[in-house]
């Protein structure tokens, strides 16, 4: 299962950055990854105008993007779409942080897995 992962590089900037996370066959009931272990889920719900300044992750978390659509900028100026579905690791807790805006004018909400 490939992921994207937002993290701090050594000059403070967020970066993006593919990783794959291995899957298992467990015939019958699908192919799963390893446990990882989790410290709190939370949910969130953001407004239709969510245009959110650079800032960084209060902490490292997956986020799932249950419904709707963001771009996500990076430090650097390189700007990606993720779409409903998608999952992304979040680690730049300190550095120059990262953009997130909705893609369309609808309440969006998302699932945070504090790990």
């Amino acid at each position: 299962m490939r992921i994207t992962r937002i993290y701090s590089n050594a000059n403070g900037d967020s970066v993006f950055d593919e990783m794959e996370i291995p899957l298992k066959d467990h015939g019958e009931i699908g192919r799963l990854s390893d446990h990882f272990m989790v410290k709190v889920v939370q949910f969130r719900k953001v407004s239709a105008d969510y245009d959110y300044d650079f800032h960084c992750a209060p902490q490292k978390q997956f986020i799932v993007l249950l419904d709707g659509g963001v771009q996500i900028e990076n430090s650097m100026g390189e700007t990606r779409i993720f779409q409903t579905g998608e999952i992304l690791l979040v680690e730049d807790t300190v550095g120059k942080g990262h953009r997130t805006k909705n893609l369309e004018q609808r309440e969006r909400t998302s699932l945070f897995i504090h790990i």
